[in-house]
């Protein structure tokens, strides 16, 4: 078992700094999926990409609009999204704050 606190984890700056992202379970300490802790500033947002795998995302503050081929939906804390492998999709945090999301993904996901 691993027990950790968000504090002990160094952000990754991501997009000059607008995006943060903490690997809380790595590839090489789970055998099957990564979680990770994406912080956006106000406006910023993950690029528009697709990938092979899916995902699960977990609001934890803030408010977010999700972007994908159906169009757009606004998410806050407490929502959840599941991303469909292939699936085109977007985080933009439509916040006056930051919002941060968990992300977790099958280990190939983590780059």
């Amino acid at each position: 078992m691993m027990i950790k606190h968000m504090n002990e984890i160094e952000p990754q700056e991501l997009l000059n700094g607008e995006v943060l992202k903490r690997v809380f379970i790595s590839k090489d300490e789970a055998p099957t999926f990564v979680m990770r802790l994406f912080t956006l500033q106000s406006n910023a947002s993950t690029p528009l990409h697709s990938h092979p795998w899916e995902h699960e995302v977990f609001v934890v503050e803030g408010r977010l609009k999700v972007v994908c081929d159906n169009g757009e939906t606004i998410v806050e804390k407490g929502h959840f999204v599941y991303v469909s492998p292939n699936e085109l999709h977007q985080f933009v945090n439509v916040f006056e704050g930051p919002s941060s999301f968990i992300c977790v993904v099958p280990k190939e996901g983590e780059v």
